[in-house]
């Protein structure tokens, strides 16, 4: 499934509760997209905003954040973005609990070890967990550190034993955003290139998540 269209037509077709997919630059996201096998390595959900307006909810450095859906997509690889929607629609009042349970969570540091049990957040653990609060629905798998790696033999062993200081903490359970992009419990809606506006593709002018 892949689609070639625009921002504004992007936005027009989101819901509430639905997880956005990106790909961004940077060196640590590069490498989760090699250890998951996947081109992803970043996501969001959309809730609304204070304004009534929808908006990306996200884990992002240094603090989770709102962003506007443009600037969500312009820091994708090449306009790559995919959307997933629960196959089961949200009632009125999951929608409102997916923007409060998002609300609950904002200016949450980043967790960059990637910790599901830690005090501090990531993108696809955000996603995770306000869905699951709003909805009682869990998408994406939990796994370790070990499972995820020795599933992927082209995984930079190298890279996380220095971004671990030296030790990859193996039993370490956490959940991806590619596992989040293959749960069974989400139905992928779009997957393809968001162009701007003004009808140029997007490209990501920095690394940040």
């Amino acid at each position: 499934m892949r689609f070639d269209t625009d921002v504004q037509a992007l936005s027009a077709s989101l819901q509430i509760g639905d997880v956005l997919f990106i790909r961004v630059r940077a060196r640590p996201f590069r490498e989760i997209s090699i250890a998951t096998g996947s081109w992803t390595n970043h996501v969001g959900i959309i809730v609304r905003n204070s304004e009534g307006e929808i908006a990306i909810a996200e884990s992002a450095f240094p603090r989770s954040r709102i962003t506007s859906i443009e600037r969500f997509v312009a820091r994708s690889e090449y306009g790559r973005i995919a959307v997933a929607r629960l196959k089961r629609s949200l009632e009125p009042s999951q929608q409102i609990r997916v923007s409060e349970a998002a609300r609950r969570r904002m200016g949450i540091w980043y967790d960059t070890g990637f910790n599901l049990h830690s005090k501090r957040q990531f993108c696809s653990r955000f996603a995770r967990e306000v869905l699951a609060e709003a909805t009682g629905i869990n998408v994406g798998e939990v796994e370790s550190f070990a499972t995820l790696l020795e599933r992927q033999p082209g995984a930079a062993l190298g890279f996380w034993r220095m971004w671990y200081l030296g030790c990859i903490p193996w039993e370490r359970e956490t959940v991806t955003p590619a596992s989040l992009l293959n749960s069974p419990s989400l139905e992928r809606v779009f997957d393809g290139v968001v162009r701007s506006n003004h009808g140029t593709r997007r490209h990501t002018q920095g690394g940040r998540a």
